[in-house]
């Protein structure tokens, strides 16, 4: 895979360091955060079967809605995340944070996504 800009191949690279030691199963799914400049999205994902079980993002109703925030979006985003894999009876998640670093939304989200009940 080429990758002109800078910032980008080293995001590429430190993803892809991160894959080779996570991985999810249906048990233990691999939570995977997806950072844009306006957005954040999270997916719950079988990576032996190759399927999204769950996703949330900051473009849904309840969220959207509310003028609020990036780090805010952020952590409503991991709130309605962990409901949903309460609903679905997962609690236990493999963490991936997609080659971003762990502050600011990223952290946000996985804060909140604790205090959900999520464990990771």
């Amino acid at each position: 895979m080429k990758i002109k800009d800078p910032k980008q191949y080293r995001r590429h690279r430190i993803r892809m360091r991160i894959r080779k030691i996570v991985q999810g199963d249906a048990e233990r799914p691999r939570m995977s955060v997806f950072r844009s400049n306006k957005q954040i999205y999270v997916q719950l994902i079988d990576d032996a079967e190759g399927q999204t079980l769950i996703s949330a993002s900051s473009r849904e109703k309840g969220i959207i809605d509310k003028q609020v925030a990036k780090i805010e979006q952020a952590k409503l985003v991991g709130q309605l995340i962990a409901e949903k894999a309460k609903e679905a009876g997962i609690e236990n998640v493999v963490f991936d944070r997609g080659g971003y670093l762990f502050n600011g939304r990223v952290k946000s989200l996985a804060e909140a996504a604790r205090e959900g009940g999520l464990k990771f």
